[in-house]
């Protein structure tokens, strides 16, 4: 049986979760940079995929940590999909190890991923 919380009744921050929110907000920076690096190089398909899950990545990472920072309930769910999201990015980020910044960002999609499968185990 998975544990609820109380309506109103928030949780404290401890520091696995300040240490998953850090990875988070860097994974998000990380994408962010990413992208842009990936959009003014322009490319064809293959970067367009890439381009899609570096895009779901950032936005997961941005939405985990939003709620970690108000302690959601729903924190463990959304903890777990964020560490599906980062998975999938760093595997597609490793298909075009030409880009030095990809290989960034899979590594600090890996981190994040770690972190938030960890919270997720931590918080059910």
């Amino acid at each position: 049986m998975q544990k609820t919380q109380k309506a109103g009744q928030a949780t404290k921050m401890t520091k696995e979760m300040q240490q998953c929110l850090e990875a988070c907000l860097t994974c998000h920076n990380m994408c962010e940079q990413a992208m842009t690096d990936c959009l003014q190089k322009g490319g064809g398909q293959a970067e367009m995929q890439v381009m899609r899950a570096i895009m779901d990545c950032s936005e997961m990472t941005r939405t985990c940590a939003d709620m970690m920072m108000r302690r959601s309930p729903m924190m463990a769910e959304m903890c777990a999909m964020c560490a599906r999201a980062c998975d999938m990015c760093a595997e597609a980020c490793m298909r075009m190890p030409e880009a030095p910044h990809l290989a960034e960002c899979a590594d600090s999609c890996r981190r994040c991923a770690e972190m938030c499968r960890a919270m997720a185990g931590a918080a059910a």
